[in-house]
């Protein structure tokens, strides 16, 4: 049952009744200290004005660099209720997820129609069994794939 529910019928006990508050409090089971206690209203103004001033000076810091500079700054607030206020004041950043990639759809290749019309080249470099390399220009025919070494050069090492 609520505290404050208990606190209520205390009262009444104790106007309707007419007994002490120990007595109202131990019949419905309520401490006194409980009783007696007055909640302190948070006056959230001080840290509303500093958080505004830190963000209007820094516009892309986020709450750790603003809880930073106030606590340098001197203050004791708890962070919880810096973080409250600074929600309040709507000061949160928006998150920048990562962007995904679009999916590809990959083409098919085209193949050439007739002979002569798409060549591929290319250079390779091999071996031979006595050690001494050899670079070859490679230039191929895409549509019967005939193969044409125009080049080859020795490389003496």
């Amino acid at each position: 049952m609520p505290t404050q529910a208990r606190k209520a019928w205390a009262v009444q006990l104790q106007e309707s009744h007419s007994v002490t508050i120990a007595m109202s409090c131990a019949i419905v089971s309520l401490s006194r200290c409980a009783y007696y206690y007055q909640p302190k209203l948070p006056d959230d103004s001080v840290i509303m004005s500093v958080l505004s001033a830190i963000t209007d000076k820094h516009l892309r810091w986020g709450f750790p660099k603003c809880f930073n500079r106030i606590r340098k700054l001197g203050y004791k607030w708890n962070h919880k209720r810096v973080y409250r206020v600074y929600c309040e004041l709507k000061l949160n950043l928006r998150v920048k997820r990562k962007q995904r990639i679009p999916p590809r759809s990959p083409e098919r290749l085209s193949a050439p129609n007739k002979q002569g019309e798409c060549w591929s080249m290319n250079f390779m470099s091999d071996s031979s069994r006595n050690q001494r390399r050899f670079r070859t220009f490679n230039v191929i025919n895409d549509f019967n794939r005939e193969a044409y070494c125009f080049l080859t050069i020795l490389i003496i090492s």
